[in-house]
């Protein structure tokens, strides 16, 4: 009822200054570029022939038109990374769950208004592996410009797109990794901007630059969207004053190092008061895993420079001594990670929701690896293929037809509605010694979906799982934010967890990284009707099967009911 409250109120504040509100217009051109890059040539999937795709800028309230026209040999769609979608559910872009892909030679256009959201978000693709190329900064200012933030208006703002980067193509190596039954093997480098730096070969000559004027103050709007890690990040000689994340504010967090799971975003404020210079910027992997030892990561530093505008300093060329390099966590920090992760709180303003008290669907959810025995089609596979799972129910994506069209028209066969609220068995969650247990680890296949009532309270425990090797996976909720109530380490145990729930100010996110052999609770209101996806952004574990649905029925108005889909829908 809440947001429902707020959206009639939106529409007559809307009304009655519709002339502020713009309708922001762009054409994504999705094809081949030729790039060279770690010493050789590469051909990848890009947007209007840039990469990271364009930035798209909005206010909150306009309307956001993006006309996808398919060049490319891929399917495709585009997911608007955050965005509420409310009563647009048709535009949130995840293939098979909200539209069918976009076939080669064919065009879609995504419309959607941006309702009650200010703030960093991103866009990428959302078919196959395609998001390894395919991506870009989503940024929404506050009606009332930037004045209206709730700290300082920075001198400058400037987006930070942390990637991953692979020598050969990703689609070809997605292809024969499902095959195997396995995983894709790890990154060979990772980007600043698009940019490796001067750590690896070949690439000190397009080394991301930011020129700063001393003793101003910058917002960096970073982004994570790396495939596959968790990335911590640091600026040597500087610190960081965490304002947001995900597009939701947060009580200001002072923090000399980032980190962000595939997927998050975080906004800072940074001063540029040190000694006029150089220095590094640089992001490496967290590596969270318990697993199997010697599993190969990707052990790489990407780097970026910060330039300080002065007469006196002379412009980096190389990498010669000038520039200072930041200490940087180990790879397998998980302490760092996790006083990151649990020290920051949410800044609710006046006119927000608040948390809801009473619950009406309680879930208990686990999540994790498991395995089957092989496809026949699976002609590289030794006798069991790894796969991801919630409640020990591994994701199945439907191809006929997607599933939010097959809700809208009530098509039967496509889903089924009976996602379980806990899983099927009780065990020691985070006991090591059983991630090869057998009779645990395997799991089954469904394409299952939870039925939500519209304007139902869930709550949910978020439990990780060792099966196969613990991991800290950020799980990203389509179509809502949530409050991060709590979250630890071990099993989760009610009568403990409860007493540390932040029922006050609690962190609003849209994508958590559930602590390694540890746990997380959400809340939220499911009051945006349509089918919504919930999943791990680690690439390479939503293809095998880790993530889920919610299926949100209609309120009792036309503000809370789904309308149908656009002319041009993409069916299959």
């Amino acid at each position: 009822m809440a947001r429902y409250i707020f959206l009639v109120a939106f529409v007559i504040a809307t009304v009655s200054s519709w002339a502020q509100a713009a309708v922001v217009e762009h054409t994504f051109n999705v094809g081949n570029l030729k790039v060279r890059k770690l010493c050789r040539n590469s051909i990848i999937t890009a947007v209007n022939g840039q990469y990271p795709g364009p930035t798209i800028s909005a206010y909150e309230g306009d309307t956001l038109v993006v006309h996808v026209v398919n060049h490319s040999p891929y399917n495709i769609s585009i997911h608007w990374h955050g965005i509420f979608q409310l009563l647009s559910a048709w535009a949130d872009g995840p293939s098979y769950v909200t539209q069918c892909p976009i076939l080669p030679g064919n065009k879609y256009t995504y419309k959607f208004n941006i309702i009650a959201q200010e703030g960093t978000l991103w866009w990428h693709a959302h078919f196959s592996s395609l998001r390894t190329t395919v991506y870009g900064a989503l940024i929404i200012q506050p009606r009332a410009g930037p004045n209206a933030y709730p700290f300082p208006k920075p001198y400058k703002e400037v987006p930070i797109l942390l990637g991953e980067w692979w020598k050969s193509n990703m689609a070809d190596i997605e292809k024969v990794t499902i095959n195997a039954g396995g995983i894709p093997p790890p990154s060979d480098a990772y980007t600043i901007n698009g940019r490796m730096g001067d750590l690896y070969r070949c690439s000190s000559k397009h080394t991301y630059k930011l020129e700063v004027e001393p003793g101003q103050t910058y917002m960096l709007r970073i982004i994570n969207a790396a495939m596959n890690n968790q990335l911590f990040f640091k600026i040597a000689g500087h610190s960081f004053t965490v304002v947001a994340v995900d597009a939701s504010y947060t009580m200001p967090y002072k923090t000399d190092v980032l980190v962000l799971a595939p997927g998050q975003t975080v906004d800072v404020l940074m001063v540029a008061d040190a000694p006029p210079g150089q220095y590094y910027m640089a992001a490496r992997a967290y590596i969270s895993a318990v697993g199997p030892p010697n599993t190969p990561f990707d052990n790489t530093t990407t780097t970026g420079i910060l330039q300080y505008k002065c007469n006196n300093v002379p412009p980096s060329t190389n990498t010669g001594s000038l520039i200072i390099m930041p200490f940087m966590p180990a790879f397998n920090d998980t302490p760092t990670a996790y006083k990151f992760y649990s020290s920051l709180t949410g800044l609710i303003k006046p006119g927000m929701a608040s948390v809801p008290l009473d619950v009406d669907e309680k879930m208990f959810m686990t999540f994790g690896l498991g395995v089957m025995p092989c496809l026949p089609d699976q002609t590289k596979c030794n006798r069991f293929q790894l796969l991801g799972n919630m409640n020990n129910i591994s994701f199945h994506f439907p191809t006929k037809m997607s599933l939010l069209e097959a809700h809208f028209n009530g098509v039967q066969g496509i889903y089924t509605s009976d996602f379980p609220d806990e899983p099927p068995l009780v065990f020691d969650y985070t006991n090591n010694a059983l991630n090869i247990s057998l009779p645990l680890i395997l799991t089954t296949t469904g394409t299952k979906l939870k039925r939500l009532k519209y304007n139902s309270v869930v709550e949910i425990v978020l439990q990780n799982t060792a099966l196969i090797g613990a991991e800290s996976h950020p799980l990203h909720l389509h179509g809502f934010n949530f409050f991060v109530l709590a979250q630890g380490f071990g099993n989760y145990n009610q009568d403990s967890a409860q007493k540390m729930f932040n029922l006050v100010h609690p962190l609003v996110r849209n994508t958590i990284a559930v602590p390694v052999g540890g746990w997380a609770v959400i809340r939220f209101r499911a009051d945006n009707p349509g089918v919504w996806l919930m999943h791990c952004h680690l690439d390479s574990h939503l293809p095998i099967g880790l993530g889920m649905a919610f299926e949100v029925g209609n309120g009792p108005t036309p503000y809370s009911t789904l309308p149908p889909p656009p002319p041009d829908f993409p069916t299959c």
